[in-house]
């Protein structure tokens, strides 16, 4: 799984996908509904692909983590992020036997989780050669689904 392009903004809900980087900041794409935002420097923003988990050995990229959830549901979707806290840590043990439990709160473990159904929603839950085509397709889905507003001209 490739999540070189896709972003978490503090306080904006769900995940977006980098478009265009400008001179103040950059573009992104929401993966929820197609909207555009700009995006200033000054804006506290992840790279999924910059991630990791803290395990009693050290770090695991978010990457591998999302692969393991994928094994483990044979590309299908995981569990709800809105499970009782006992419930996900012990989800979360079967993907990552060795996260550190005092470092990594349910909290990491929800957002882990919605991530990862939200990517599979969009079909993003595939090999990484595939990825770029299913972010293509998505991109190219959302512009086909807007109309394109007709300029009017003055007489």
């Amino acid at each position: 799984m490739n999540l070189e392009k896709i972003l978490a903004i503090s306080g904006k809900p769900g995940l977006y996908v980098l478009r265009v980087q400008t001179r103040s900041g950059f573009v992104a794409e929401s993966l929820a509904d197609g909207k555009k935002i700009t995006v200033n420097l000054k804006s506290n923003v992840s790279l999924l692909s910059e991630i990791s988990i803290y395990t009693y050995e050290g770090e695991k990229p978010l990457t591998e983590i999302m692969n393991n959830i994928a094994k483990k549901e044979n590309n299908g979707l995981a569990i709800s992020h809105k499970e009782d806290n006992a419930t996900l840590l012990a989800y979360f043990r079967e993907v990552l036997t060795d996260f550190d439990e005092d470092r990594v709160y349910p909290s990491d473990v929800k957002k882990i989780l919605n991530w990862y159904n939200i990517l599979h929603g969009k079909g993003l839950v595939v090999d990484a050669p595939a990825v770029e085509e299913a972010v293509e397709a998505v991109t190219e889905e959302v512009v086909a689904e807007k109309p394109k507003k007709e300029k009017k001209v003055k007489e």
